[in-house]
């Protein structure tokens, strides 16, 4: 379907099924990466393998089987069967927007496309969903029918309560025995020290991790005007301010955030992703495939 690829979040929250939502944007995405000149990103074909029931019928070569009378299915050079953990901050920040899509909606939206992206390519994939502390949580597997759970469950997730990283961190961290790959989808604005505290513990144990930052283009530019009176979504607290007096302090504590983010990564040798909500899902998908290669 051209123009898939780059189909606006905005159009996407009209979709109601994310299951339909996560094939449009990865089937859209994958069909511009055949097309883009990102060979090395494509699902690259590499072998044959006689079928085994159950194998998914896309992979069956048909034309093989009308020369040969014989079932083969296609071997791919990312078929690697790797854990993955897709953990999604569902706190009181994420519920925030300035337009039409909050940062957790647009955070499902990311790791619903990632489920499906990841158990298309047979990996086992997991879901945590938190805040203070872990809400959902369901082991990694890699079947069709664990990927409709997984949506199912992002599908009921609603805003929860205060940011606390650390302890769902250490928790998800402690359960894992199995080497792979943890994906966190937060807006990354709590405690930098416990979320550096809880990603060491993940590279203790030897897993790559993967950070997606989601922010609102409001928390990126500021371009808020007069007087304007702010909720803390987390506590509930107000204040009203001069935007023209904030927006020099908020800009300059926004930049030394991020630029201690992008430090604690850089020394853990985590891959770091700031997307804002207004952004099509494609360059996501592409940085994850990208962190995974370099993995």
């Amino acid at each position: 379907m051209p123009g898939t690829r780059f189909i606006q979040p905005q159009v996407l929250s009209r979709i109601a099924n994310l299951e339909l939502l996560a094939r449009t944007v990865v089937e859209g995405f994958i069909s511009g990466l055949h097309r883009s000149p990102y060979k090395g990103f494509s699902v690259d074909f590499m072998e044959y393998r006689p079928y085994i029931p159950g194998d998914d019928p896309m992979h069956v070569d048909w034309k093989a089987w009308a020369r040969s009378d014989k079932l083969f299915v296609k071997e791919f050079e990312d078929e690697t069967n790797t854990q993955i953990d897709i953990m999604v901050d569902i706190s009181g920040s994420m519920g925030y927007s300035s337009g039409e899509l909050t940062k957790m909606q647009y955070a499902l939206f990311l790791a619903s496309a990632l489920a499906y992206l990841a158990v298309r390519q047979r990996d086992a994939t997991g879901l945590t969903l938190f805040d203070s502390e872990i809400r959902t949580r369901l082991p990694a597997r890699s079947t069709k029918r664990h990927l409709q759970t997984m949506l199912r469950e992002m599908e009921r997730a609603d805003v929860g309560a205060a940011t606390m990283m650390g302890k769902p961190l250490h928790a998800l961290a402690e359960q894992r025995s199995r080497r792979g790959f943890v994906i966190l989808i937060s807006d990354m604005l709590g405690d930098l020290e416990a979320l550096s505290e809880g990603l060491k513990h993940f590279r203790f144990k030897g897993h790559e991790v993967i950070l997606f930052q989601i922010l609102d283009p409001q928390e990126l530019e500021f371009e808020f005007q007069d007087m304007i009176e702010f909720e803390d979504l987390e506590t509930g607290e107000t204040m009203l301010v001069d935007a023209d007096t904030a927006r020099t302090i908020y800009t300059d504590r926004l930049n030394a955030h991020q630029q201690a983010l992008k430090k604690t990564c850089g020394g853990l040798g985590i891959d770091l992703t700031t997307l804002s909500t207004a952004q099509p899902l494609d360059f996501a998908l592409f940085n994850y495939l990208a962190a995974r290669r370099k993995g």
